[in-house]
């Protein structure tokens, strides 16, 4: 039974190809530390993110910023959003929306923030079309 099981998930990687097979799992997500602390991505990279204002109704932006261990800015990912509310689920959700890089080397996005509530974000990392980090962290409005 167990060779089986195998042969099963051994089907299944051949068949889904192998960003499917490795790509983080939805119970994947890491719980990120606050606006302007360290997020580790593996040993040598880290990003940092914050709100360019605090987060309020309206329209307010998300600056992501990735270094690796030296400190210099790393700008080879593409890095997808979404944000809603945990509390309505469907009512406010954004859904995957790419950050734009500019020219400075930071990733943007502005999140229209509809009522006062508890949010939540997620990001995700790709190297590639592979995802190679999944965070996600909640604010007030």
């Amino acid at each position: 039974m167990r060779t089986f099981a195998s042969l099963l998930v051994l089907i299944s990687v051949v068949l889904a190809g192998p960003v499917a097979a490795f790509a983080p799992q939805a119970e994947d997500w890491t719980d990120l530390s606050a606006p302007d602390k360290k997020n580790r991505i593996d040993d040598l990279l880290y990003f940092v993110y914050k709100f360019t204002t605090p987060p309020r109704m309206g329209t307010v932006v998300l600056k992501v910023q990735v270094f690796d261990k030296s400190g210099k800015k790393n700008t080879s990912f593409l890095i997808q959003a979404e944000y809603g509310m945990p509390a309505m689920p469907g009512a406010h959700d954004s859904g995957r929306q790419e950050m734009s890089l500019n020219k400075a080397g930071n990733y943007l996005l502005p999140l229209n923030l509809v009522m006062p509530g508890e949010w939540e974000l997620k990001l995700t990392f790709f190297k590639g079309s592979r995802a190679i980090f999944r965070g996600r962290t909640r604010f007030d409005v």
